[in-house]
Formats: C-alpha cells, sequence, structure tokens
C-alpha cells in the first residue's frame, strides 16, 4: 500500500463529508460559519477521521457508514485545537502555518466557533441515520466520555495545571494519555463498533489505539525540541518555554525515541489477530510514528 495515497484518498473522503455536514460559509450569521471552516479546512492530518475509516477497511465495509462518525471526531478535535490557542490557554498564534482563529476572528467568535463545533459534532452523530440507532447510541457515549472530563478535557485540565510545576511520571502519562491519546483511541474503537467487531476484537483494538494515542503524544514532545518550525507550521521550544510537562523533559529524549519504540511494536502485536486485514493499521502505525510534522 501507498501510504500517502491512502492518506490523501482518506482525507478527500473526509474532507467532501465535511463540508457537506456543515452549514455554508454564507450561512447567517456568516461570521461564525467563516470562522468554524477557516480552522477546519485550515490543512490538518485528518488523523482520527482516517483511523476510523481505516478500521472500516479492516472489516471491509462501505465507508459511508463511518462517516459521520469520523467527521465527528475532526469536529470535535477541532475545537479542542482552537480553545487551545486561545490566550486564556496556550496562546498560540499560529497552527499549520496559519494564524489562530482569534487571531483572525477575535478571541469571542474563536469560543463560539469551538462550542458550534463541539455541539455540531453530536448533531452530525444524533440523525445519522445509515447505521442502527443503538450503535450510534454506544458510538455517541465513546465520544463523549473521550472527549469529556474523563478524557481530553481532563487531561487539558492536569495540563494546565501543571505548567511550571514539578510533574511525576504518573501525572505526565495521565496528561499524555487523556489530553491527546483520548480521542485518538475513541476513533479506533468507534471504528470497531460500527463495523460489528466481536470483543476480544474490540479489544485489541483499544490497545493499538492507546498505543498510537500515546505515541503520539511523546512524538509531539519530541518534535517540539527537534522539528523544523517550517514543517510543523508553529513555533518550537514552546513546551520548554511554557515549562510544560513533557515526556523528554522527565525522562530524556533517548527514553523518550525508545518509548515511542516499544509503543510502536505493541501496536502491530495489537492488530495481528487481524492477519493480512490488518495491515493497513501497522501501515498507519508506521506512519504516525516516524512523521516529522
Amino acid at each position: 500500500m501507498e501510504i500517502e495515497l491512502y492518506l490523501k484518498q482518506r482525507k478527500e473522503l473526509v474532507d467532501d463529508a465535511l463540508d457537506r455536514f456543515l452549514p455554508p460559509k454564507k450561512t447567517y450569521p456568516d461570521i461564525i460559519h467563516d470562522s468554524i471552516r477557516y480552522s477546519i479546512f485550515a490543512g490538518g492530518k485528518r488523523l482520527r477521521p482516517i483511523l476510523t475509516l481505516a478500521v472500516g477497511d479492516v472489516y471491509h465495509q462501505d465507508l459511508s457508514l463511518f462517516l459521520p462518525a469520523a467527521c465527528a471526531l475532526e469536529m470535535i478535535h477541532c475545537y479542542s485545537l482552537i480553545h487551545d490557542d486561545l490566550p486564556a490557554m496556550d496562546d498560540d498564534e499560529y497552527r499549520r502555518g496559519k494564524l489562530t482563529n482569534h487571531k483572525v476572528y477575535g478571541e469571542a467568535m474563536a469560543v463560539l466557533a469551538g462550542d458550534a463545533l463541539l455541539t455540531m459534532a453530536f448533531d452530525v452523530l444524533s440523525w445519522d441515520s445509515v447505521i442502527d440507532p443503538q450503535v450510534t447510541l454506544k458510538v455517541i457515549q465513546e465520544i463523549a466520555f473521550a472527549s469529556g472530563t474523563r478524557g481530553m478535557i481532563g487531561g487539558q485540565v492536569v495540563d494546565l495545571k501543571s505548567e511550571g510545576r514539578p510533574v511525576g511520571a504518573e501525572t505526565l502519562d495521565y496528561i499524555h494519555r487523556k489530553k491527546t491519546g483520548a480521542l485518538i483511541n475513541a476513533s479506533v474503537r468507534v471504528g470497531g463498533i460500527i463495523a460489528g467487531a466481536a470483543e476480544a476484537e474490540l479489544e485489541r483494538l483499544t490497545r493499538y489505539g492507546e498505543c498510537l494515542g500515546l505515541a503520539f503524544q511523546i512524538i509531539d514532545d519530541i518534535l517540539d525540541i527537534e522539528g523544523e518550525e517550517e514543517k510543523l507550521g508553529k513555533k518550537t521550544g514552546m513546551d520548554t518555554w511554557k515549562e510544560k510537562a513533557t515526556y523528554p523533559g522527565i525522562h530524556g529524549l533517548s527514553a523518550a525515541k525508545e518509548k515511542v519504540k516499544e509503543l510502536y511494536n505493541e501496536s502491530l502485536r495489537a492488530v495481528e489477530v487481524f492477519e493480512a486485514r490488518g495491515e493497513v493499521l501497522k501501515i498507519l502505525a508506521h506512519f504516525l510514528v516516524n512523521r516529522d510534522y
């Protein structure tokens, strides 16, 4: 499989669906819809929705079944980035090489754009008539849990409260697994839920998602030290400047890289049960742990 072509094709599927699900740019009041679309179509990798679709590929199912959930996950991810960039949080001026939402539309509109995306995500999920209503309910519960105070928001809270303070390995692990890992893991699990995966297979998918979620954040920590600003689309060294808890900061850069390798190998073992069908998941894992942006 050519991974770049696969990612391009799946990203196009997601982008087309997002364009259909979101209100048109000129829908009144147009400024909020312009703000939403500015961030949604700012050039993201679409990692989370692509993981959901990849599980659909493993089960050889019609990907239209997975697109509402995939898009809802991307909407929630985008809302979290808009809010993360606000002065009250990370106070970032650039995201993916473009001015952050609040720098273009103002802080109030950025808050509302994030709020709207979160609401729209569950709207898209709730009126999905393609899959069984009981499956839809499970998907809604899965995504709500992963994005709430016991998932992404909880991780963000602890991350913010830990800035400038001594942080132990246990707290760091919580931040990484919740702030970033929870939604990535949910993206994989949601794919399994929609596909009707057996409980044993869902457990394997869950372990795969857990490994990738943690590895993804550790790589982010590493790239903040070694990455190229032009590729990342944002300033590097900000974690150190803000005194954030990071894996290299606590364990060292070499240990961080070894941990990524360990998590990668474990992710591969987790999906061995799928044999040849799981090849797409292995290739995605390889791509994600070797990314430089």
